[in-house]
């Protein structure tokens, strides 16, 4: 019913974690995202007309598709909600961009803090955590929907592993499409958003 993937991880792909390093990434990912999707009409609705002209002629457009960036208040509450403190790169994204709407891929969203929960306490989560019960060969993907947090949605869901910690202090992230119940492994939050990166290059 489900498989499981290690995409292999660029080693020269440094994992981001301060608000700088991410700020200037994520204006690299709109760019890239603007022209991989300039013909869309939710993106021409976007622009006006002088950078639709700019993005026809390939120049280069800087133009910011992020949220405001949270408060360390915010961040640290929603810490305090989960009983955790989140690995580096999701707060350094955080502290750049409180939630990300126009992600690569099949993620409609990447969580604001306060939507930011445990997989199990969602209705889906916990819809999947049931479905998977049935079969006793899925018990590693009970285990891991239990104890993971949902940090973005759509017809994939993006999970971070508080348990599976690396040396850097980053989480194990994962994007799982439950329609094929096919799972990814990343090292980092970081990296995990950077594969939709290089998806659009």
């Amino acid at each position: 019913m489900s498989e499981m993937h290690e995409p292999n991880e660029p080693a020269a792909i440094a994992v981001l974690t301060t608000p700088e390093a991410w700020r200037d990434y994520l204006g690299r990912y709109d760019e890239l995202y603007l022209r991989n999707r300039a013909s869309d009409q939710e993106i021409f609705d976007l622009l006006d007309e002088d950078e639709v002209e700019v993005l026809d002629e390939g120049g280069r457009l800087e133009r910011w598709l992020g949220e405001e960036s949270a408060r360390e208040e915010t961040l640290a509450a929603a810490e305090e909600r989960l009983g955790v403190r989140f690995p580096p790169s999701l707060r350094g994204f955080l502290l750049t961009s409180d939630g990300w709407m126009r992600v690569s891929g099949w993620v409609d969203l990447v969580y604001p803090c306060g939507r930011i929960t445990w997989m199990r306490d969602t209705g889906a989560g916990a819809s999947l955590i049931r479905l998977y019960s049935e079969e006793f060969d899925n018990a590693e993907y009970v285990d891991l929907f239990r104890r993971s947090i949902e940090i973005a949605g759509g017809e994939d869901v993006w999970l971070l592993d508080p348990t599976d910690l690396g040396p850097d202090g980053e989480w194990t992230a994962y994007v799982f499409t439950p329609k094929y119940g096919d799972l990814r492994k990343f090292t980092s939050f970081s990296t995990l958003f950077h594969h939709g990166y290089e998806a659009m290059e």
